[in-house]
């Protein structure tokens, strides 16, 4: 069953709230003096990411027509992957501003931060799925 642009909003709120955290923690621990700048980054990033979110998954679930929960680990991959790819173009830029870093740098340190979101948004969304079933 499609997500309905009201679970789409729900969803990516719930994934957000979780991937500040986690991307907030991750830059306190490289980075303790920029404890400001990371908050911040880390809700901006949240801010675009929401945006690029239901832009993103609404053209994959037109793509991928299967129902969610069915989606296999390959597919779920693969959309993880693609949907970070996109988001580094927007949010490189903002860590080298806020961190006051040369674009290659903040590409390394965005590379670093995706893959953990990478981690989160596959356990994340597997889980969301999976309860999905029970209420939808």
């Amino acid at each position: 069953m499609m997500m309905t642009l009201k679970e789409r909003l729900l969803h990516s709120v719930l994934f957000e709230i979780g991937a500040v955290g986690v991307s907030t923690i991750a830059m306190l621990l490289v980075s303790p003096e920029k404890g400001g700048a990371a908050l911040g980054v880390g809700i901006l990033m949240s801010v675009v990411a929401m945006a690029w979110n239901l832009i993103f998954n609404s053209i994959f679930d037109k793509i991928f027509t299967a129902p969610r929960e069915t989606r296999g680990i390959v597919i779920r991959i693969l959309h993880t992957v693609m949907f970070e790819c996109g988001l580094l173009i927007a949010t490189v830029p903002m860590i080298a501003y806020f961190f006051q870093l040369t674009l290659w740098q903040a590409l390394m340190a965005d590379i670093g931060l995706t893959i953990l979101i990478m981690i989160y948004a596959l356990i994340f969304n597997w889980i969301y799925d999976n309860v999905r079933l029970k209420f939808v």
